[in-house]
């Protein structure tokens, strides 16, 4: 038995791929900047070594979250070189 393929995307959804990819992962970059945030906020450890790894996360939540604004600001000017939806 064959199976009938798939219908082809139209032009106009080929176009806005590679903006939705950068777009589904910005949010990715967000959600696990969250995350990490949540996470070290609900460790139950105290003292200097323990500050000293909350800030490291944090650093690190920042830094997803900054490249979640970058991919974001790409899928953005992607869509404005692509035209009208």
């Amino acid at each position: 038995m064959t199976g009938v393929p798939a219908p082809r995307a139209g032009r106009q959804a080929r176009r806005n791929e590679p903006a939705e990819g950068l777009r589904t992962h910005s949010a990715a970059l967000l959600r696990h900047a969250q995350r990490l945030r949540e996470g070290a906020a609900a460790l139950d450890w105290k003292g200097p070594q323990a500050e000293a790894f909350r800030w490291r996360i944090e650093a690190l939540a920042e830094r997803c979250a900054t490249a979640a604004d970058g991919l974001a600001r790409s899928a953005e000017q992607l869509d404005a070189a692509a035209g009208p939806r």
